[in-house]
């Protein structure tokens, strides 16, 4: 349990009916006339949904304990996704569901942070960008500008983003893992 009062960024609550949500931002008001209170923006640890809330200040909020770990993603098994842990080795299979969109940036060797509560993995976080390598895409005709300069690009993993018309196949290009976005080419 925590008060209203030690909201922090980050901090995970548990609310109604044992929802976990983390809050994004806090704001204490103090209005000249009436009581203080805390308004947050809260996000659904599981469905990224994004609500507004309203607390009266010091009241008693439960907190929950989310563990994260920086694990390797190492391969997949059926519909399960394997990560190990690089301290102690332990291996820990994940659904397809609790990665989420993370699978279409996946490949062997990847690190990524793997959040669990009381046991239970919550989601998989890869860091902002990662390197791909395009696995396909068609050559980018000169004057074929109708598109707004982009074109379709298979990566290695077999996630599809659009990439700019001078990229060719088996170049390695940086990615946007929160939106999929092309971000650049990466030097070798």
């Amino acid at each position: 349990m925590a008060s209203t009062n030690d909201l922090k960024n980050g901090m995970v609550l548990k609310l109604e009916g044992g929802q976990l949500w983390s809050v994004v931002e806090f704001q204490h008001v103090k209005p000249g006339k009436g009581p203080a209170f805390v308004r947050t923006k809260l996000k659904n640890v599981l469905s990224g949904k994004v609500v507004d809330k309203t607390f009266n200040a010091g009241v008693k909020v439960e907190t929950a304990t989310v563990d994260r770990r920086d694990m390797q993603f190492s391969y997949m098994d059926g519909e399960y996704y394997v990560f190990m842990d690089m301290k102690d080795y332990d291996q820990l299979m994940i659904d397809r569901k609790a990665v989420g969109d993370a699978a279409n940036f996946l490949i062997e060797g990847f690190e990524a942070t793997v959040a669990t509560h009381e046991g239970e993995v919550l989601y998989v976080e890869l860091p902002a960008a990662v390197e791909l390598t395009i696995e396909h895409t068609d050559p980018g005709v000169q004057g074929d500008r109708s598109t707004g300069g982009s074109k379709p690009a298979k990566l290695e993993t077999g996630y599809e983003i659009q990439v700019p018309l001078f990229v060719t196949t088996g170049e390695k290009i940086k990615v946007d893992t929160r939106t999929g976005d092309y971000l650049g080419r990466v030097n070798s």
